[in-house]
């Protein structure tokens, strides 16, 4: 009881120090405005961001990289937001890139070289800032896929944290059939996700379909599901899983598991005792303390 009491009161004091401001509630009438996504929240602090294409198989032009960008940017900055479930509306997850789209690979210019940095600027780079914005949003995304996952829709899961996949579920890497290597992800990130080089490059080479059974047993996805209904149920009640832990926490463990990715053991050890100094400070350790002494759920305050 003593080292309870003790507990509440350093709490009681930082709540005091830190002077918490009401925040607001996920707000529906900020994510209207875009078009190519529906963005709603089926559960507290849980965000279901759909594409909705359905009647393109939710191919990707070029409002939809723009859209996506902003929406994960608003997704970041939300405080009522821990964690995004990620789907497609219609028969399809992603047929890829909409190659109706008469503005999203051309450019006026005439000049060769200049013809190549606005592609560069206008198309490349861009889209690929749009794909990574779910990586670098610090919230994590589960991405929940049906159906066809062509092209673009294979950079855009391999961005995301977690990903599950209806039975009927096929992924492709078509850009080979195109004429193009494929440039916004999936060749820096599925080798990465999956740990196959001899098998990645085969499917990068032929374009051949990857079924999701195998897709399971090479770890592209975590789960199998037999309908969307039943996978839609399992990724809400995961997502409110996730969004009932510390934010301070899944947060932190996004940016570094990221992090360590890309680095070495020593940098990534280096980088998390750096981020810790300040993160083990944070009321959230005291409340999650508290809660397994007094065996009560912890209630977290927004971030």
């Amino acid at each position: 009881k003593t080292f309870k009491t003790k507990l509440q009161n350093l709490m009681l004091l930082r709540s005091l120090r830190s002077g918490h401001k009401l925040t607001r509630m996920f707000s529906q009438n900020s994510y209207d405005k875009y078009t190519t996504l529906r963005v709603t929240s089926p559960a507290e602090y849980v965000c279901h961001v759909e594409l909705n294409r359905p009647d393109s198989l939710n191919s990707m032009n070029r409002q939809f990289f723009s859209e996506l960008t902003e929406c994960f940017q608003q997704i970041s900055f939300d405080a009522s937001v821990r964690c995004v479930m990620l789907s497609g509306a219609g028969r399809f997850f992603s047929s890829g890139l909409d190659l109706k789209d008469a503005n999203i690979l051309t450019s006026d210019e005439s000049d060769v070289g200049r013809k190549a940095l606005h592609l560069f600027r206008n198309a490349v780079t861009t889209f690929q800032q749009s794909i990574s914005s779910l990586e670098k949003c610090p919230k994590p995304v589960l991405c929940a896929i049906h159906s066809g996952c062509i092209g673009g829709g294979v950079d855009l899961v391999t961005a995301g944290d977690i990903r599950i996949a209806t039975s009927d579920t096929y992924f492709q890497i078509k850009e080979i059939d195109i004429g193009l290597a494929a440039d916004i992800g999936t060749l820096q990130r599925f080798q990465k996700v999956m740990g196959n080089d001899s098998l990645f490059r085969e499917l990068v080479y032929t374009g051949r379909k990857l079924l999701c059974d195998e897709a399971l047993k090479i770890g592209l996805i975590s789960s199998i599901f037999v309908s969307k209904d039943e996978m839609m149920k399992f990724a809400l009640e995961t997502c409110k899983v996730i969004a009932s832990k510390s934010p301070i926490a899944i947060q932190a463990s996004k940016v570094n598991i990221n992090y360590s990715r890309d680095h070495s053991v020593r940098e990534g050890l280096e980088y998390i005792a750096a981020w810790n100094m300040s993160m083990l400070q944070s009321e959230d350790l005291i409340k999650s303390v508290m809660a397994a002494v007094s065996k009560e759920k912890p209630i977290f305050s927004k971030l």
